[in-house]
């Protein structure tokens, strides 16, 4: 058994896995199946080690999808850098102060996954923290007017979160760990 890192395809095969198999299979998020099988999803794995590196790394990946419409959504699987939860959460107001910089905050957001993630309010094995859980750090990058749309057209959207905490705890922290480790 060899101790080297994964390669970039191991880290893009494990986070796919994982939309399929909890974000698209549980239903987390309704729109996700769509834009997987229409190939409108960009999975893309940086080598960055320092916050500095990754907010260049960030930066790419809106300019990409500045001048490309075919991608819908990008997710960023960084796993050399932000591994601890809190330093990762600090990180996201960098995040969106880049949106700003770039003058992009109303054209993209960015949306939070993380191994540990957690909300306030809960403890560390809480099962509803699984419905921000990924198999790597990563930033999921958004378009702002495809968010609008869905906004518009889905009845009960603001129902989505609400569900999926519900569904996750019905699951059990035990059984997701279960699912994870897949």
């Amino acid at each position: 058994m060899s101790d080297s890192q994964p390669t970039e395809n191991q880290y893009i095969a494990a986070t796919r896995r994982w939309l399929e198999s909890v974000v698209i299979e549980l239903n987390l998020c309704p729109f996700a199946g769509r834009e997987l099988r229409d190939e409108r999803v960009r999975f893309s794995v940086t080598n960055a080690a320092t916050d500095v590196q990754l907010l260049r790394a960030l930066e790419a990946e809106l300019e990409l999808l500045s001048k490309n419409v075919a991608i819908e959504t990008t997710l960023l699987i960084h796993p050399q850098v932000l591994a601890d939860f809190e330093d990762y959460n600090q990180f996201l107001g960098l995040a969106d102060g880049l949106l700003q910089q770039m003058q992009l905050d109303s054209v993209f957001q960015i949306a939070s996954f993380h191994p540990d993630y957690q909300f306030a309010d809960t403890q560390p094995d809480d099962a509803e923290n699984y419905t921000n859980r990924s198999p790597h750090p990563l930033l999921h990058i958004l378009r702002e007017a495809s968010l609008t749309r869905v906004i518009e057209h889905t009845a009960d959207i603001d129902q989505i979160p609400i569900r999926n905490i519900q569904k996750m705890n019905e699951l059990g922290a035990e059984r997701l760990k279960l699912l994870f480790r897949r």
